[in-house]
C-alpha cells in the first residue's frame, strides 16, 4: 500500500529499493524537502509562531477577541484551537471582558452547562453576566437570594439595567410579602439609573415624581423627566437606525405625526407624541424570561372572561407583566399592578404600562363594566 509521506513513492522514475525484513525504514529525501517529480515537498514540521509571541500579549488579543465577539460561539471555539489558548482563556480577564453579543444565551438551550459558564463569567467581574443570570435566577429558576445577590453586585458597579430591575423589585416587594415594598428605595434606585440614562428608569421616576410615589410629588419636574426619556429613546433609535441601515427615518411623515396623538404639535419628534418609531430590541434577560415562560405556557394576561368568572380578582396563577417584552412574572399573587379601566393587564411597572399603552393596550383596553355585563349575559344564555 502506497502512502503519501511514506518512501514507496517514486522520486524522478526510479522505483526504491525494497526494505529488509527488521530493518527499519529510512526517509527518503522527497520527505526531508529535497525537490521530487519537479516540485518541493512541504516539511512535516515547521517553526511555530504562536510560541514566540509572550503570554501577556496573547492573553491581551484574546480580550479583545472576546469583547468583539457577536455569540458565544465565537468566545468558545478558540478554546479548541490549542492547549495554550485553552488555559489561557480560562484567565479572569478574558471572562470579565465577554461582550453582551457573547452572553445572549436562548431560554431553548438553557442547560448546566450554560449556566456554569454565565456564573465563571460573573464571578471574573463582568457586569452583563451578572445582570443576566441575576434576572434568570430571580424570575426564571426561583432562587430569589442568589438573583438578588447579583443584581445588587451588578448594581454596585453601576450597571443601570441592575439598577432599574431593584427599582421595579423594591417597588413591588418581588419575593418577599406586599409589607415589603419600600417606595422611597425603589425611587432613590430608579433615580440612580436615570442618571446613568436608562430610558425606562428615567419614565418610570418621571411617573413617579408626577404621582407622587415614593417621592415628593412635582409635576413640573416629572413630566421634564419624560420629555427626556422621549428625547433619549429617540436618540438611542436613531443610532440603531444609523449603523444598521435599514430603517427610512428620512421617509417619515413629519408634518402628518406632529398634531397625533393627543393633539401635541410642541414636541413631535418624541415617541409618545405621534412619532412612530421602531421597536427597540428587548434585552437579553427580558428575552430569554419571554421565551422561558412561552415555551412552559404561561400567558402574559389572563381572559377577561376567566377574570370575570371569579369576580374580577383572577384568583389563579402567577401572571406575566402584559408588556410581551418584559418577560417578569409575580413572585406572589396581586403583586402587580392592573389596569384601572378594564382590569385585565397587569404591569410589573408605569415604565411597561406606558409602553404596552403605546404599543398595543389602547386598542384593546375596555371599561370593565362592559365585558363583565357582557360575560353575565353568555352566562345566561346556555339557561335559556
Amino acid at each position: 500500500m502506497r502512502t503519501r509521506s511514506g518512501s514507496l513513492y517514486t522520486c524522478g522514475g526510479v522505483e526504491p529499493a525494497a526494505p529488509v525484513a527488521g530493518q527499519k525504514r529510512k526517509r527518503s529525501p522527497a520527505a526531508a524537502g529535497e525537490v521530487c517529480g519537479g516540485r518541493r515537498k512541504r516539511q512535516a514540521s515547521g517553526p511555530d509562531y504562536l510560541d514566540g509571541i509572550p503570554d501577556d500579549l496573547v492573553l491581551s488579543i484574546f480580550s479583545k477577541l472576546a469583547a468583539s465577539a457577536n455569540s458565544p460561539s465565537d468566545l468558545l471555539s478558540v478554546h479548541l484551537t490549542c492547549k495554550r489558548l485553552n488555559g489561557l482563556g480560562q484567565q479572569d480577564m478574558v471572562f470579565a471582558k465577554a461582550s453582551p453579543a457573547s452572553l445572549a444565551v436562548k431560554a431553548a438551550a438553557w442547560s448546566e452547562p450554560v449556566q456554569r459558564f454565565l456564573k465563571r463569567c460573573a464571578d471574573a467581574g463582568n457586569l452583563e453576566a451578572c445582570y443576566i443570570l441575576g434576572m434568570i435566577r430571580f424570575y426564571c429558576l426561583g432562587s430569589r437570594s442568589g438573583g438578588a445577590a447579583l443584581l445588587a453586585k451588578a448594581a454596585v458597579g453601576g450597571h443601570p439595567a441592575a439598577l432599574y430591575s431593584l427599582a421595579v423589585i423594591q417597588f413591588n416587594g418581588s419575593g418577599g410579602a406586599k409589607t415589603d415594598r419600600d417606595l422611597r428605595a425603589g425611587a432613590a434606585l430608579c433615580a440612580r439609573s436615570a442618571a446613568l440614562g436608562h430610558v425606562d428608569a428615567l419614565r418610570e421616576l418621571g411617573h413617579c415624581l408626577q404621582d407622587g410615589y415614593g417621592v415628593r410629588r412635582d409635576p413640573a419636574e416629572g413630566r421634564r423627566l419624560l420629555v427626556a426619556a422621549n428625547a433619549r429613546e429617540l436618540s438611542l433609535a436613531l443610532a440603531a437606525a444609523a449603523a444598521s441601515a435599514t430603517y427610512p427615518f428620512a421617509s417619515l411623515p413629519i408634518s402628518a405625526v406632529a398634531g397625533g396623538a393627543g393633539g401635541v404639535s410642541s414636541s413631535p419628534l418624541l415617541s409618545d407624541f405621534g412619532w412612530s418609531l421602531p421597536e427597540a430590541e428587548p434585552h437579553t434577560a427580558n428575552q430569554f424570561m419571554s421565551d422561558w415562560w412561552a415555551s412552559r405556557g404561561v400567558q402574559a394576561c389572563a381572559k377577561k372572561t376567566d377574570a370575570a368568572a371569579t369576580g374580577g380578582d383572577g384568583e389563579g396563577e402567577l401572571r406575566l407583566c402584559s408588556h410581551m417584552r418584559c418577560g417578569r412574572k409575580e413572585t406572589r399573587r396581586h403583586e402587580f399592578r392592573r389596569c384601572s379601566v378594564c382590569g385585565a393587564a397587569n404591569y410589573c411597572s408605569r415604565a411597561c404600562q406606558a409602553l404596552d399603552w403605546k404599543r398595543a393596550h389602547k386598542a384593546q383596553c375596555v371599561p370593565m363594566d362592559r365585558w363583565l355585563v357582557g360575560a353575565a349575559a353568555n352566562a345566561a344564555a346556555p339557561q335559556q
